[in-house]
């Protein structure tokens, strides 16, 4: 009869529908394949397998961390069959993680141990009460010379010696029972103490997850695999570089190395174990549009007499200027609440659209191998990249702060190929010479970078003039001159390019005129938008030294005093 039974039920559950049928839910057991990292925050992809019938189904899969990005997860799939996906729903569920199944084994084993221990307890104490009992009957025995014969005795005589030798053998063997089922007791009292207290600390135990259900429908039973991408905060990863430059020779050109490094962390949640890591300059939540400028108007300060007559309204006026105020200031963004809110689909699909692979300041650089990084914040290290340059050396010089010459090496960053900030270690012919930070530089752009004192490049700064007076018979003024001598001389073999800066003041007033001296102009002036910074860039030969001199005069009225400020 069950046999029948069971048959009947099998030949139902395999009969092959003719139309769509609802399902139930489908557990989808996944795994995470890729992940892409940005500077803040991370794409997963997680891959599952599916093997389903004709119908509607529900794929369910509860293995996402709780931080997911909702808006951010999107579904793909491949299958043997017709497929279609439908919506795809998340929500935050409290599942039990691997830590509390491992306890609740845990849990199991000190409950039948403690279980065990009682079951010993109860032992020990019967034991007690058994040589208990005991030594109190032997002590009524004991007691037996002292009394009376009965009446109508047979008259024989008892050998007491006898009797109380057994007693005493019997009630020392009753007292040790006793002690030992006592110490065994105290013994088996602290195991279940110590048991008690660690079964209190395994409370069962529940972690935050988002779940997601993926409607689809099967137009014929078919298997594939289904793809779950979806972006987490809490992830990041920070590039560093190694800058080792090649300084060459009289006939050996110089050779900068640029190798470029990055330390990848991740306390999402989940252990990225065995996974392709791509390491994209994207910052999908740093924004997609500038700010909006809203207008300014400019008009005379109120009338105080005309604010005095409003007194009597003063609250309701304020009350009203405040909402006005606050309306200026959000710029018309009530109007734009009061608005339908737009699908999250369109919003999301604009997204997608943004982050293009090729564009200036975005790249992806694609890890060898595939990589175990930890849900702990360790740090994992990786190669990203090595590229080789000929750089142009540069000696530059600061003799006004500094009467040393510093050795710098520019270069073009390489085509395609963008540079983010972060911190560079610097090597020269193989010795380290400090550490700096590389600016965000887009592929193409020019950059220097500095590698320490160049000995072989001798500077002197020293001081001419410094005189101030007065010019002028009826309208006298005031004047400031001074004057440098800074020389120049290059002990190396090879020619070298020398950029030497120092600067002049720059007024902030029309009275105050500033005029430059010197036997010798500079070629740059307010280098990098610094007013009053100048610069001479000059070519030495072997052994060469170049010698100028370099002033101002500053002149301003007499009535007034000037001073220079930083």
């Amino acid at each position: 009869m069950r046999l029948s039974l069971l048959v009947a039920c099998l030949g139902l559950f395999f009969v092959v529908p003719t139309v769509s049928v609802q399902a139930g839910d489908v557990a989808l057991s996944s795994h995470i394949s890729a992940v892409t990292v940005f500077p803040s925050g991370a794409e997963v992809s997680r891959m599952g397998s599916i093997n389903v019938q004709q119908g509607q189904h529900t794929l369910v899969i509860n293995d996402l961390p709780a931080e997911t990005i909702a808006d951010s997860i999107r579904v793909t799939a491949t299958a043997t069959g017709g497929l279609e996906i439908g919506s795809v729903d998340a929500r935050t569920v409290f599942v039990s993680s691997d830590e509390a199944a491992r306890a609740d084994v845990r849990r199991k084993e000190l409950e039948d141990t403690l279980n065990r221990l009682r079951d010993r307890q109860d032992n020990l104490n019967a034991a007690m009460q058994a040589a208990q009992t005991q030594k109190d009957l032997i002590t009524n025995l004991a007691q037996l010379p002292t009394r009376p014969a009965p009446a109508g005795g047979t008259g024989e005589r008892t050998d007491w010696r006898e009797v109380l030798t057994v007693i005493g053998t019997a009630s020392t063997e009753a007292q040790r029972a006793r002690s030992e089922a006592k110490q065994q007791l105290r013994d088996l009292k602290q195991q279940i103490a110590d048991t008690r207290k660690e079964l209190s600390k395994l409370a069962p135990a529940k972690q935050r997850r988002t779940e997601v259900k993926i409607f689809v429908e099967a137009t014929v039973p078919l298997e594939g695999d289904v793809v779950v991408r979806y972006q987490v905060r809490n992830a990041s990863w920070t590039p560093f570089y190694d800058a080792r430059l090649a300084s060459g020779g009289k006939a050996i050109k110089p050779k900068l190395e640029f190798i470029r490094r990055a330390t990848i962390q991740q306390r999402t949640g989940e252990t990225w174990s065995q996974v392709a890591v791509t390491l994209s300059t994207t910052r999908p939540k740093a924004g997609a549009a500038a700010p909006k400028l809203e207008p300014m108007t400019v008009n005379y300060k109120p009338d105080p007499i005309a604010v005095a007559a409003r007194a009597p309204n003063k609250e309701l006026d304020g009350f009203a200027d405040m909402v006005q105020e606050k309306a200026q200031r959000r710029g018309g963004r009530s109007r734009a609440l009061a608005k339908p809110i737009r699908p999250v689909k369109k919003h999301m699909a604009k997204v997608k659209q943004a982050q293009v692979v090729n564009a200036p300041f975005q790249a992806l650089y694609q890890v060898p191998g595939r990589l175990n990084i930890p849900a702990t914040g360790e740090a994992k290290r990786v190669l990203i990249g090595q590229e080789t340059a000929e750089p142009k050396l540069v000696v530059r010089t600061v003799p006004k702060l500094d009467a040393k010459a510093y050795l710098y090496a520019k270069f073009v960053v390489p085509e395609g190929s963008p540079v983010l900030r972060g911190r560079v270690s610097l090597f020269r012919d193989g010795t380290f010479v400090g550490t700096g930070t590389m600016p965000v530089l887009a592929s193409g752009e020019d950059h220097d970078l500095g590698f320490g004192i160049d000995d072989a490049v001798r500077v002197r700064h020293s001081i001419e003039q410094e005189k101030r007076g007065e010019t002028g018979l009826i309208s006298t003024s005031s004047t400031d001159n001074r004057s440098y001598k800074i020389s120049v001389k290059n002990l190396h073999e090879r020619p070298i390019d020398v950029e030497v800066e120092d600067q002049v003041p720059a007024s902030k007033n029309d009275e105050i005129l500033v005029v430059f001296t010197g036997n010798l102009q500079p070629t740059r002036k307010d280098i990098d938008d610094r007013r009053g910074v100048v610069g001479w860039d000059m070519q030495l030969a072997p052994g060469e030294e170049r010698a100028f001199s370099f002033g101002y005069r500053v002149t301003w009225p007499s009535k007034r005093t000037i001073q220079y400020s930083r």
